[in-house]
């Protein structure tokens, strides 16, 4: 069978479907889906994590907001509440009994062999235990021989199942050459981002990272805006060519599952500011200390 290796799942493992608790074991798609065929589809990935205030969905709200968002940005019915999603969302990890937890909901489309909107859509939300996406280890990094989709060729902005394949590519790369991950740039050759993170890097004691449009405006990003401004942290967003991160004093990538992990190196060239004594680390203690509500 195949939960017996698959990492996600077990014969006990609940999700949430369509407007009802079932074994994933026991969930069914259609095989002629457009989410299948073409990756017309939308997904979030939330965090749960166990706080002193029990376990809490950090910034579960903003995650669900964006799900709708994703969904009218490429033109797919979004027909859910999201107060809804929230308490079966709580729900969910309460039959699974856990605590921390990566939460993946899917909107995804009916059966249509068309290049046309979908003729129905459903949710599923799913959940599993799941470590540090990259590790806790610093990362190497290189630079990707693919670039993020141009911005006019589809919604950047949108969270589009179809668009992690270039993802999947530039991770896979990035690997097969000996490398933790990888770090794409725009078609026009400018910082964008990682396969699944924001980038920031540091210089003279501020923070850098490139402007939307080209890359995926993520909620952990928004959270580094927040929590630098609390620090007292410039940040300036802007267009950079790599030799500006070559030239850095430290950088960091960072997204709901990758959280905040430092850069160890770029193409094998190293920073001069140690992470301990970088600005990305100190971000990183505070963002630990949000999402576990621990007193800052």
């Amino acid at each position: 069978m195949i939960y017996k290796t698959n990492p996600y799942y077990n014969p006990n493992t609940i999700l949430y479907q369509d407007g009802e608790f079932k074994k994933a074991t026991e969930a069914t798609s259609d095989l002629f889906g457009q989410t299948l065929h073409y990756g017309y589809g939308v997904f979030e990935g939330l965090r749960a994590y166990e706080t002193q205030n029990g376990t809490q969905i950090f910034k579960i709200k903003e995650h669900y907001e964006r799900l709708k968002n994703s969904c009218e940005l490429i033109n797919i019915p979004f027909e859910f509440d999201i107060t809804d999603l929230i308490e079966k969302t709580y729900k969910l990890l309460e039959i699974n009994n856990y605590k921390d937890a990566y939460i993946r909901p899917l909107v995804f489309c009916g059966p249509n062999m068309s290049l046309t909107k979908p003729s129905s859509v459903s949710i599923m939300i799913c959940a599993w235990e799941w470590g540090a996406y990259l590790g806790d280890n610093l990362l190497n990094v290189c630079i990707s021989s693919f670039s993020r989709p141009h911005p006019k060729s589809t919604k950047i902005e949108a969270k589009v199942c179809g668009h992690y394949v270039n993802s999947i590519l530039a991770a896979s790369e990035a690997k097969e050459k000996g490398f933790d991950e990888a770090l794409l740039l725009d078609t026009d050759g400018f910082l964008a981002e990682g396969p699944g993170s924001n980038l920031f890097f540091e210089k003279n004691g501020e923070l850098f990272t490139p402007k939307i449009g080209n890359i995926l405006p993520g909620i952990t990003r928004k959270t580094v805006f927040e929590l630098s401004d609390k620090l007292g942290i410039k940040i300036t967003e802007g267009i950079f060519l790599p030799e500006k991160l070559l030239q850095a004093d430290s950088a960091f990538l960072c997204g709901t599952a990758a959280e905040i992990i430092g850069i160890q190196s770029i193409e094998k060239i190293g920073f001069p500011i140690s992470w301990q004594d970088s600005l990305g680390k100190k971000l990183q203690t505070a963002y630990k200390n949000l999402v576990l509500e621990k007193n800052q």
